[in-house]
C-alpha cells in the first residue's frame, strides 16, 4: 500500500507506548457530574431542567439554540443539584447543569434499542444525530448534524474518517479501532447513505499496523469503503492536511470541507453516529486517555460525560511524582490546567501529566532566522515574519502574510530552537482580527438597519 503524507510537519516524541496496550476500561462516576451548556462550536445550549428535577440517562437537559449549536444529554440518572457557572478546561466559567448521581443509571424509554438504519430517510438520520447531541469528537466540537447537511448532497464525493490520531500520547482512537472496528464501518455506512456519490476513506497512520489490518479486512466487504495508510507525522490528522493527502484537494480558512466535496469525521464521531442511529444511544460518553510520565498507571477509559477528571486520575493511581505540567489533551494542542477539577466534555480527549514542563524549562531566546518554522508549517506560511507582526500588533501585516490560514497546530513552536511561543502569538492576533471583523460587520448591519 502506497503511503501518503503532506508537506511540512514534525515528528515529536510519540509517548503512545504508555497507554496503547491498555484496553478501554469502563469507568462509572462516583461524585456529582457537571454538564456545561457550551461543549461545542456555536451558541451554548439552553438548560431544559431546573434545580430539584429528576433526570434519566439519555434525557436532553440542554437544547440547541440556533442552527450552529448542539443538545446536551444527561449521562446518569439522579437529581439536578445546581445550575451555575463552572470552570471548563480553558479556564472560562460556563453555565452548567450539576447532577447528583443516584447510581441507578435509569434510562429514558427506548434507550439502547436496535434500529434498522436502512429503513430510515435522510431527514430521519440527520434528526437522530442532532437529537443525540453529537459533535466532532476529535477536539473541534462542530455540530455533526450541521456538517452532514451541506447545500447539495450530490456534490459530496468523499467521506473521510480521521483515524490518524497524530497527537502525541493519545491512544483512545487507536483502542477504538482495535476494539470496536465494526462500529466504525457501520457508522461510515450510515453517513454514506446520505450522499449518493460519495465513497468512504479511512486514513490511519502507519504506526498503527494492527488497526490498519483489522479495518482493511472489514473494508474489503464494502464496495464504497477503503483504508489508506498514512506516514506518521504531526499534524497528519489536521482536517486540511487529511483532505490534501487523501483527495489532493485544498481547503483554506474561507472554505468548508464541503466546498471541496468532502466531509471529515473523527473515528469516535463515526462510532457515535452508529450508536445513535442503529442503537438508539445518544452521546453520553467519551473515550479518554489518562497518560504522561507523571501518571502512575496510564489507562484508556470509557467515561460518562460530566465526570470530573480528578476521579479518572485517582482511578489511574494518581501521580507517580508531582507533575510540573498537566494538560487537557495532548502536548501539541492541549490546554494547560491549573487543577483537575473540571468535567469531561464532548471535545475532551486526554489528561496528560508531565514530570518536566518542556516550555518553562527552555526559556525563550532571540530568533536566529533559521527558518525551521517555515519548513515544518503544513499551511506553507512564514511564522518568523508573522511573529514580527504579532509583536507590533500589526493586524494588517499579519493578514497580508496569510496569518489567518494558521491552523494553530504548534509545529512551528515545537521546532523553534529559540523556543519562541509562536502559536500562542498567532492565536492571540487571529482572535483580535476576527473580533475586528465581527465589530465591523455589526456596525455595517446597524447602519443598514437605520436606513
Amino acid at each position: 500500500m502506497l503511503l501518503k503524507t503532506f508537506k511540512g510537519g514534525v515528528h515529536p516524541y510519540e509517548g503512545k507506548e504508555l497507554s496503547k496496550d491498555r484496553p478501554i476500561e469502563v469507568y462509572m462516576p462516583k461524585g456529582e457530574l457537571v454538564f456545561p451548556m457550551a461543549q461545542h462550536i456555536g451558541a451554548p445550549a439552553k438548560p431544559l431542567v431546573k434545580v430539584g428535577d429528576e433526570v434519566l440517562v439519555g434525557q436532553k437537559i440542554g437544547e440547541a439554540v440556533g442552527f450552529i449549536s448542539a443538545n446536551v444529554i444527561c449521562s446518569v440518572s439522579g437529581k439536578v443539584k445546581k445550575i451555575e457557572p463552572r470552570k471548563n478546561n480553558k479556564g472560562a466559567m460556563v453555565e452548567s447543569v450539576i447532577v447528583e448521581n443516584d447510581g441507578n443509571y435509569s434510562t429514558i424509554e427506548g434507550f439502547g434499542q436496535d434500529r434498522d438504519a436502512s429503513k430510515l430517510s435522510k431527514e430521519e438520520i440527520r434528526s437522530i444525530i442532532k437529537e443525540a447531541g453529537i459533535v466532532g469528537l476529535g477536539g473541534a466540537g462542530f455540530p455533526t448534524h450541521v456538517k452532514l447537511t451541506p447545500k447539495d448532497d450530490e456534490k459530496i464525493e468523499y467521506i473521510l474518517v480521521n483515524a490518524a490520531e497524530c497527537e502525541p500520547y493519545l491512544t483512545s482512537d487507536y483502542r477504538l479501532m482495535l476494539e470496536e472496528p465494526e462500529k466504525i464501518i457501520g457508522g461510515l455506512k450510515i453517513i454514506l447513505s446520505l450522499f449518493p456519490n460519495a465513497k468512504g476513506i479511512i486514513g490511519v497512520e502507519d504506526n498503527k499496523p494492527d488497526a490498519i489490518k483489522i479495518l482493511s479486512e472489514l473494508a474489503q466487504k464494502e464496495e464504497k469503503i477503503s483504508v489508506q495508510s498514512l506516514i506518521s507525522k504531526y499534524p497528519q490528522g489536521g482536517e486540511r492536511s487529511l483532505i490534501k493527502v487523501l483527495t489532493d484537494r485544498e481547503v483554506n480558512s474561507s472554505m468548508l470541507p464541503a466546498d471541496a466535496g468532502c466531509v471529515v469525521d473523527n473515528v469516535d464521531t463515526v462510532i457515535s453516529i452508529y450508536m445513535a442511529v442503529a442503537k438508539s444511544t445518544p452521546l453520553i460518553r467519551k473515550i479518554i486517555t489518562v497518560t504522561g510520565d507523571a501518571v502512575a498507571k496510564p489507562q484508556n477509559y470509557n467515561v460518562r460525560l460530566g465526570t470530573i477528571y480528578a476521579e479518572l486520575l485517582e482511578a489511574s493511581g494518581g501521580f507517580s511524582v508531582e507533575p510540573q505540567k498537566i494538560v487537557c489533551g495532548g502536548p501539541m494542542m492541549g490546554d494547560a490546567l491549573a487543577d483537575v477539577n473540571i468535567p469531561v466534555v464532548k471535545n475532551s480527549s486526554a489528561l496528560t501529566a508531565f514530570k518536566v514542563d518542556a516550555v518553562s524549562s527552555n526559556p525563550e531566546t532571540p530568533c536566529i532566522k533559521c527558518s525551521r518554522c517555515v519548513g515544518v508549517c503544513p499551511s506553507i506560511l512564514v511564522p518568523q515574519l508573522m511573529m514580527e507582526a504579532v509583536k507590533t500588533n500589526n493586524k494588517d501585516r499579519f493578514v497580508q502574510l496569510n496569518g489567518m490560514e494558521c491552523i494553530e497546530c504548534g509545529a512551528c513552536a515545537f521546532i523553534c530552537p529559540a523556543k519562541i511561543p509562536l502559536t500562542q502569538g498567532f492565536k492571540f492576533l487571529k482572535q483580535a482580527v476576527m473580533a475586528d471583523r465581527r465589530k465591523k460587520a455589526a456596525e455595517q448591519q446597524a447602519k443598514g438597519g437605520a436606513k
